[in-house]
């Protein structure tokens, strides 16, 4: 699993890498059943806090992407059918902006002019 975060980006870097681990486990490139590595394990690979790992890691528990288990460590679960109308626009929304290289913060500044808030 290749994980690469633009640390020069607004958004925060543990957003960045629960989006990178969700790809991941959405795309099935990380299976269910397949162990994330440890939080220190990746936050040394990726040169963070490991509390930004475990951050991120919660973020998937929440979303219902992996289970988290003290001295077991993170292990994907089947991730959630993406066939909503929604799953599939944001599908291609993501996909328009990397390729007119639209930033996250210029869809989040539309998103809410357009009412959507968080």
């Amino acid at each position: 699993m290749l994980i690469t975060l633009d640390t020069s980006s607004p958004a925060p870097v543990y957003t960045q890498l629960v989006a990178a681990l969700t790809r991941s486990i959405t795309d099935g490139e990380t299976p269910a059943g397949a162990r994330l590595p440890s939080a220190g394990e990746l936050a040394e690979a990726l040169d963070l806090n490991r509390n930004t790992v475990l951050r991120a890691y919660r973020q998937l528990r929440d979303r219902g992407l992996v289970e988290l288990r003290r001295g077991k460590g993170a292990t994907v679960l089947r991730p959630p059918e993406r066939t909503t109308a929604v799953e599939n626009a944001l599908d291609a929304l993501a996909r328009l902006a990397r390729e007119s290289g639209v930033s996250l913060d210029q869809l989040t500044a539309s998103l809410a002019a357009r009412g959507v808030t968080g």
